[in-house]
């Protein structure tokens, strides 16, 4: 396999059609290789085997569709013809259940309100095509972190107008003209009255 990238499409699909999709493939042809997508798994019966040939516009049998069907929702995975069906859905049902850890009981509106959320799990588990971690546990691990950097930085940027509130509520007589820290002094140009 070398370096190609095996993995050319995650598909996320409704009964009625889809809804988020990771691909690399062209922009232009997207939305067509969605929609036959679409067409070639939500046809199939529920007691067939969960992967088949890839259509026309995603390779034909040069790629092949592994597919798991949940509740409303089908998780389709295109890949390389050469990978393993049964690695690609114990890979699908690792996304999934990181799905449900991360959200809690997962639904299909947690996919649609935070379509984010899920492109950070999916961007800890695959980047450009490749398995990067399956370890669900790891995976939680660093989406609970980066959760944690991302509310932290949400602070940071209230923090300018705390400061000149708390500034502001210090009653000081006169503005400060130097800040001594250390071996650091600072001159403070002159302002115009804070209150």
């Amino acid at each position: 396999m070398g370096s190609k990238e095996f993995l050319q499409l995650i598909n996320m699909e409704d009964c009625a059609g889809s809804f988020m999709s990771e691909a690399w493939t062209s922009e232009d042809t997207q939305q067509q290789i969605i929609r036959e997508t679409f067409h070639l798994v939500s046809k199939r019966d529920e007691n067939v085997c969960n992967f088949l040939e890839g259509g026309l516009l995603i390779g034909g049998s040069d790629n092949k569709l592994i597919y798991r069907h949940y509740a409303t929702l089908y998780f389709v995975f295109c890949v390389d013809s050469s990978e393993s069906e049964l690695g690609i859905l114990d890979l699908i049902q690792v996304f999934v259940e990181t799905l449900d850890k991360c959200f809690e009981n997962v639904c299909e509106l947690d996919l649609i309100f935070h379509v984010d959320k899920v492109h950070n799990i999916l961007a800890e588990m695959v980047m450009g095509g490749m398995v990067l971690e399956t370890n669900m546990n790891e995976i939680v691990t660093q989406i609970d972190a980066q959760n944690k950097l991302e509310k932290s930085e949400a602070g940071l940027a209230g923090a300018p107008a705390r400061a000149v509130s708390a500034v502001k509520n210090m009653n000081l007589p006169e503005i400060p003209r130097n800040i001594n820290i250390g071996d650091i002094s600072i001159k403070v140009p002159n302002l115009p009255s804070f209150k």
